[in-house]
């Protein structure tokens, strides 16, 4: 028995042995070794550059953001096989200089943001760590109003930082960090494949215009799961923009476990689509104090097809004119674009043209939504063809007062003609659409009621209405 205790000693120390050895073999590049100062004022920009590049030259392996310090810098590129690893209590910061940031989000397209830290054409890239990335988003702002700040006048170059873009991208991985203070969009992720977003928590300043949380633009088989998402505008928008149109659909996108909060939309897919939007679920996620919950808000040729939404609670309220969005909890759309003057106008329509038409948004399913809000659920698109096989299968909605905004109004913006339909508060309002299902559902009222609040159901222009055992009464006004 003693020898045998003594050989099972000798297997186990050789195995601890053979761990140690198998760790102290891997490639760590520590910043600081390349002379990085964690200070909050040195800029760090050559010394985080180096070691990614040694890292990417040595064929992979971990660059090390060390923890205890606050490592400002100027745009760094990714480069391929490198995990940029943020320690606890470490801090990424971005440099407050506007005359730094010289490399377009955009291409040509110079009016919507430049990049921070960025990545084109690579491969098996992390982001990881318990640590933050900071994009001292405020530093760029105007002046601070009651929900929002002005931005700085901007015509056909806006300095403002993307946090994160990656640009090509496939197997990427960004896990377990806290993203904070975009400036504009927080991560961008243009044509990429097999992406895995988890277990991030993304605090924008709710107040930042612009402020995204995850942007899914062009990409495919997409996973995001378990993050908690703050953001002033969109947390999580699926999009096809015209600058990258060569990456093709965007497709195969799940996001599951998600917490989030948003003063535009929560969920929200568009409104920049000039190609396909399709196979794509959301499920098991919470909207908190949002002005609208879910939006499919589709505005120029290309299409939205085949989305699920299962297992979802919504809880939304009115906010100012400054963001799109009128409380509604559910919002499905397809409206030509409007023209005009915007500092981008010329990249929102096909080239040579200042009109479109709208794509159709079809196949649409929403169930076992738990819905919270000063508006009901509103449909509409420009033709009947355009808005098709939308099902709601116990969809409830308890819709209440909370904010001194007049409601009766639903926000049909970006779109060609008039911006608001204005009128009546539905629980769920259908205008100009085909083959809808209402099923299993219900609506009740608060004790305040307004004026403007109406109907169960109310529609327009709608073919093959379809509902079954959807329960509510009429709003009484107070």
């Amino acid at each position: 028995m003693r020898k045998k205790n003594t050989l099972l000693l000798l297997l186990l120390v050789g195995f601890l042995v053979s761990c140690q050895s198998n760790k102290s073999a891997e490639k760590v590049f520590n910043i600081a070794d390349y002379g990085a100062k964690g200070d909050s004022l040195t800029d760090n920009v050559e010394a985080i550059q180096k070691a990614i590049d040694a890292c990417n030259k040595a064929g992979g392996g971990q660059v090390v953001v060390p923890s205890g310090g606050v490592y400002m810098t100027s745009p760094i590129t990714l480069a391929s096989f490198v995990d940029l690893h943020v320690e606890a209590n470490a801090k990424l910061l971005a440099n407050p200089k506007e005359s730094v940031y010289t490399k377009s989000a955009f291409k040509d397209n110079r009016g919507e943001g430049m990049m921070w830290i960025s990545g084109e054409n690579i491969e098996d890239v992390s982001i990881s760590g318990q640590g933050e990335i900071n994009g001292n988003g405020v530093a760029f702002m105007g002046k601070e109003l009651s929900d929002s700040y002005e931005l700085k006048p901007v015509h056909q170059f806006d300095p403002r930082p993307h946090l994160i873009t990656i640009i090509g991208g496939k197997n990427i991985r960004i896990t377990n960090i806290n993203i904070t203070n975009s400036a504009y969009w927080a991560v961008h992720l243009v044509g990429c494949n097999d992406v895995v977003v988890q277990g991030i928590t993304l605090l924008n300043n709710l107040k930042v215009r612009n402020g995204d949380g995850i942007d899914i633009d062009h990409s495919k088989n997409v996973r995001i799961s378990d993050c908690h998402i703050e953001s002033g505008d969109d947390c999580i928008c699926l999009k096809n923009r015209r600058e990258y149109e060569e990456w093709g659909a965007c497709e195969n996108i799940t996001v599951t476990n998600c917490i989030m909060t948003s003063r535009s939309c929560a969920i929200k897919i568009g409104s920049e689509n000039m190609d396909r939007i399709s196979h794509v679920v959301f499920d098991n996620c919470i909207i908190r104090a949002s002005n609208r919950g879910i939006g499919i808000q589709n505005r120029d040729e290309g299409v939205v097809e085949n989305v699920v939404f299962s297992n979802i609670t919504i809880d939304c309220k009115f906010f100012s004119d400054v963001w799109w969005g009128k409380s509604e909890p559910i919002y499905v759309t397809a409206y030509p674009r409007k023209a005009g003057d915007h500092k981008d106008a010329g990249w929102r329509f096909p080239k040579g043209t200042t009109e479109c038409n709208v794509g159709a948004v079809t196949n649409i399913y929403f169930s076992n939504i738990k819905c919270e809000s000063e508006n009901g659920v509103f449909v509409g698109g420009d033709s009947k063809e355009k808005i098709k096989n939308i099902s709601f299968d116990q969809v409830d909605l308890y819709i209440f007062k909370r904010t001194d905004f007049v409601g009766g109004i639903y926000d049909k913006r970006p779109c060609d003609g008039e911006q608001f339909v204005k009128g009546t508060t539905a629980g769920f309002y259908f205008d100009t659409a085909s083959d809808i299902v209402v099923r299993n559902s219900s609506v009740r009222w608060g004790d305040v009621r307004p004026s403007y609040f109406g109907e169960v159901l109310e529609q327009h222009n709608v073919d093959n209405l379809t509902t079954f055992n959807l329960m509510g009464k009429k709003a009484t006004s107070n």
